[in-house]
């Protein structure tokens, strides 16, 4: 801000008085009684427990740091997946993995999955890092690439580009909203009607 706009500024504060108050008073809002509160707390709490059950600590296929990750489920057409290695789609959102414990990555790739599906994104980048200082080596890289197949959500998933961080990072697809669908439905009718 320049010296005559912070003058300005100042000026316009002279003559005012500060609050005496610096708290707010509580208000009690409809529905945020203890009971309401407990119940909701106890439902996500369930919920937390029961999404990542399938998403396992303990077992893990070890990869090397420079393996190639390449998942695709049945059904994902040949021509979107090879659309998805390559790095055609634009990337959406990206979660950052380094410096994580593998009990926090899992975390945070489960919440980073559900944010998306909330915003109806399609393509993401998860980057897990090689791991090539990590003891044992490629550890969350290994995990990382377990869980995702796992998750209904993704539907196909690939080691990206070089330029986007090549065996360090993924490509992620994920599925398309119920209303994603029906506009893709609705928008071939129209072509073909």
């Amino acid at each position: 801000m320049p010296s005559s706009e912070w003058s300005s500024f100042i000026g316009e504060l002279e003559g005012l008085t500060p609050l005496r108050q610096d708290t707010l008073a509580s208000v009690a809002r409809p529905g945020q009684d203890a009971a309401s509160l407990e119940a909701r707390r106890a439902a996500a709490e369930a919920e937390q427990s029961a999404a990542p059950a399938c998403l396992s600590l303990e077992n893990v296929t070890l990869l090397k740091p420079d393996d190639l990750v390449s998942y695709k489920k049945d059904g994902v057409q040949e021509g979107v997946f090879r659309k998805l290695r390559l790095g055609k789609y634009p990337c959406e959102a990206r979660l950052d993995l380094h410096n994580h414990t593998v009990a926090q990555a899992r975390a945070a790739l489960l919440g980073f999955i559900r944010d998306c599906l909330r915003l109806e994104l399609r393509s993401v980048v998860v980057v897990h890092g090689k791991g090539e200082r990590s003891r044992p080596q490629a550890l969350l890289k290994s995990y990382v690439s377990g869980w995702l197949p796992q998750l209904p959500e993704v539907l196909a998933c690939h080691s990206t580009q070089r330029a986007h961080g090549g065996s360090g990072s993924l490509y992620v697809l994920l599925r398309k909203s119920e209303r994603a669908k029906q506009e893709t439905r609705e928008r071939h009718q129209s072509r073909l009607g």
